[in-house]
This record gives structure tokens, C-alpha cells and sequence, in this order.
């Protein structure tokens, strides 16, 4: 089956299909006086880096822009239709670089435990959906002007190439509609050539229903992890079919891949 990463600069944004199993100034020039004394030209005025992004300001960003480790765009009305959000900005120290090693360990730690409790929700929750969250850092000519922050973006993934326009984001997952729009989806059976990952506001076939959870540390092996989700998913499956004699239901294990990306679970599957 095909596998899809989006790869961000510093952030997965999404663990795509794995295998599965079925029934992203100069100084101002002197100015000379009519005299022959001497004069002496204005201070020049050091540059300054641009200012973070403000706290809360929405974005309407396009897909390849939540690529980027920088962010371009200016806000929008949040009151507009928007693809992000910005719930957090914070600043590392400025003996820090900011393309080094620390400061991506900060912020890719910080991001993600901060977004949990914007979104709301449960583990599952979240990964059952296709909230995600991004982050994005000065460019190397801010940084070395002193700009020293980072700021944490929340959006929705509509498909594997588009951005959800969003509704609420703040705690959606705490709710049930929230978990039913941000929900996780596909066109059709995973495994399938048609299968994509979708959003379940968008028109779909499938929806993945839990998650199988394997202990974090070294990957336990295709044979293993495809073996843990055979009967936890036939019994998800079961649980939501109309008919008990006759359902459909499908398995995706996480691949070598996406484990080392941090994708250490399965998703069970029915059709929607």
C-alpha cells in the first residue's frame, strides 16, 4: 500500500497509510554646513528584526506552506475563512542558533505537549483525528538581527496535498461534533488503490475507529505489529456493523517508517 509522510521542517504532520489487513541604513550622509567647520554626521540606527507573530492570529495558509519552517503570510480576520492558527508563541535564549539542535528539541517538545491542551481530547482522540499542529522560527537574517521566538500552529489536514478550512479549534476535540468534523476518514478501503486519507467533514467511505498502541522503543517487526491489530480490529468492526453476520473492517500497522516518525500505533477501520 501506498505510504504518504508529510515531512514538515521540524513537525510530522501526518503518518500516512501503512499496510493494512482487510475482510507535512545606512548612516546619514554628513550634511555639510555653508561654513568650513566640521561637521559630524547622525548616528546610524541598528536594525531591528520584525516582530513575532501575534498570539491568536489566523492564517490562510495553503498546504506547501505549512512546509516551510518560516511563516510568510501575513494574519488574516480570524472571523475569515482560515487554514491555521497560531495558539502559542514562545522564545528560546539568544546564545541559542536557530537552526541548531536545541532549539528544534525545544520546540518540537513544546509544540506538541501545548496543542494537546488546545485541542483537547484524549491521546486517541488525537489520533483519530487530523488536527495537527506545526511550528515555525525566524529565518536565519531575523535570527541574526536577534529575533529569538517561536510560534505553535494548529490546522487540519483535508487530504494528503490540501488544508482543512477550520471551525473552532480551541478544545473541538473535547466535544463530539469537534471529533466528528476533525475526524480521521478515507475515500475507500485502506489498502485499496482509492484509499486516501480524508478529513470525515469531507465526502468519504471509511473512518478509522481506534487505535492499536505499541510501547515506544525499538520497532517490534512487521510480523508483530500486523498480528496485534487482527482481532482488536474484526471486534471494533463488529461492534459497529449493522449486521453482526456480515461486516467489513480493515487493519493499518505502522511501518518501519512512520515508527521512526513517531507513529507507534495501528488504526482499526469500517466503512462509514
Amino acid at each position: 500500500m501506498r505510504t504518504t509522510l508529510i515531512a514538515v521542517a521540524t513537525a510530522l504532520l501526518l503518518a500516512g497509510c501503512s499496510g493494512s489487513t482487510s475482510s507535512t541604513p545606512d548612516a546619514v550622509p554628513p550634511t555639510s554646513a555653508p561654513t568650513s567647520s566640521p561637521t559630524t554626521g547622525a548616528p546610524s540606527v541598528a536594525p531591528r528584526p520584525d516582530p513575532p507573530p501575534p498570539a491568536h492570529a489566523c492564517y490562510r495558509l495553503a498546504y506547501e506552506d505549512a512546509l516551510s519552517p518560516t511563516i510568510n503570510q501575513q494574519p488574516v480576520r480570524c472571523s475569515r475563512p482560515h487554514t491555521a492558527v497560531n495558539f502559542y508563541v514562545g522564545r528560546f535564549g539568544k546564545d541559542l542558533a536557530v537552526d541548531g539542535a536545541q532549539v528544534h528539541q525545544l520546540v518540537s517538545t513544546d509544540c506538541p505537549k501545548r496543542f494537546a491542551t488546545f485541542a483537547g481530547g484524549t491521546l486517541e482522540d488525537r489520533r483519530l483525528s487530523l488536527l495537527r499542529t506545526v511550528w515555525f522560527t525566524p529565518t536565519l537574517d531575523q535570527a541574526a538581527l536577534g529575533a529569538r521566538w517561536y510560534s505553535c500552529v494548529a490546522l487540519a489536514l483535508r487530504d494528503n496535498q490540501h488544508l482543512a478550512v477550520l471551525g473552532h479549534v480551541a478544545g473541538a476535540l473535547d466535544t463530539e461534533e469537534g471529533r466528528a468534523r476533525y475526524g480521521l476518514c478515507g475515500t475507500a478501503e485502506p489498502g485499496t488503490a482509492g484509499f486516501e486519507q480524508r478529513i470525515c467533514s469531507a465526502p468519504h467511505a471509511w473512518k478509522a475507529l481506534r487505535t492499536v498502541g505499541f510501547r515506544p522503543g525499538h520497532y517490534p517487526g512487521v510480523a508483530q505489529v500486523r498480528a496485534a491489530g487482527q482481532q482488536i480490529c474484526k471486534d471494533a468492526g463488529h461492534a459497529v456493523a449493522s449486521d453482526p453476520l456480515s461486516y467489513r473492517w480493515s487493519y493499518q500497522w505502522p511501518t518501519l517508517t512512520q515508527w521512526r516518525g513517531g507513529q507507534t500505533y495501528g488504526v482499526c477501520w469500517a466503512p462509514s
